[in-house]
């Protein structure tokens, strides 16, 4: 009340409007907060992911791993069309053949085939060479099995040895103190000798190598019937008659030879019954020459 004995009638304007917006920041404030953390804890996973570990979320979200769909509007619940694909498949395409590259074009082929016609023939080599190896390993776990599985020769198996050369894959039967491949001094092999020969031949028959066969004897044969010579080679011709009868063909034998005490096993010792031994080396063959249609 004034002094002149009016009434003033004072006015308070609340803020109303501006406090239902005073809380706004704090929201803007917030979602840029979480993006802030989103963005470290990539830049985080980023640096803590192995190339492999990236490289595979890269390809999961590629968009050559997504089936393309046929349809006819194009939308989701768009007609589908009976295209080659979708005809077989619903109407999603072949991955496959997205990921596919192109075919080359003629001149394309022709700079292929002239520039890396060498390294065509390496890598022919190579893989001629890989499978032959394959199946020698697989030719001498089975003759050390037939060898292990037949009673008659079961104790034989410490006196076979197989040797995977670059010559091929060469097994030897070697004598042991007591226990001889052939009697002393003669051609004549001892019984458990023609069943382990048999065993052998049998194996050697699956694949389609050559065979050379050779015979060696030791320092006790020097004087032998005949000359040491001529007994490794008889000695060899037997083991190749044994091979055949266990069913290796007569055309796969390369040559029959007798290398007396010319190779010891063991050079150290001359006299060692190691040394009179069958070598039957399974050829390595070298693969057959390309033919060329254009010559």
């Amino acid at each position: 009340m004034a002094g002149d004995g009016s009434i003033v009638i004072k006015k308070i304007k609340k803020g109303g409007h501006g406090g239902h917006h005073g809380g706004a920041w704090k929201v803007a404030y917030a979602d840029f907060v979480t993006a802030m953390m989103a963005f470290f804890l990539l830049m985080w996973l980023i640096n803590t992911t192995t190339p492999e570990q990236k490289r595979g979320i890269a390809d999961y979200f590629a968009p050559q791993s997504i089936a393309q769909t046929v349809s006819g509007s194009g939308g989701v619940l768009g007609g589908k069309v009976m295209g080659e694909d979708s005809a077989h498949a619903g109407g999603a395409q072949s991955v496959m053949q997205k990921q596919s590259p192109p075919a080359p074009d003629s001149k394309t082929k022709a700079l292929a085939s002239g520039s890396g016609q060498g390294a065509g023939d390496n890598a022919n080599a190579n893989d001629a060479h890989s499978a032959q190896d394959g199946d020698f390993s697989h030719a001498a776990e089975a003759i050390h099995q037939a060898v292990q599985d037949n009673p008659d020769i079961a104790n034989l198996s410490h006196q076979v040895i197989t040797e995977n050369t670059p010559q091929g894959l060469r097994i030897q039967l070697v004598d042991q103190d007591g226990r001889p491949m052939f009697q002393q001094g003669s051609n004549e092999p001892m019984p458990y000798t023609k069943k382990l020969l048999a065993a052998v031949g049998a194996i050697v028959s699956r694949l389609p190598n050559r065979v050379s066969i050779s015979g060696h004897t030791g320092g006790n044969d020097v004087n032998a019937t005949g000359g040491a010579w001529e007994l490794s080679a008889s000695r060899a011709n037997q083991a190749r008659a044994l091979l055949q009868a266990g069913g290796l063909g007569s055309d796969r034998i390369y040559e029959v030879a007798g290398k007396a005490g010319s190779e010891p096993l063991l050079p150290e010792d001359p006299n060692a019954s190691a040394n009179r031994r069958l070598s039957i080396l399974l050829m390595r063959e070298a693969p057959p020459a390309p033919s060329n249609p254009g010559l």
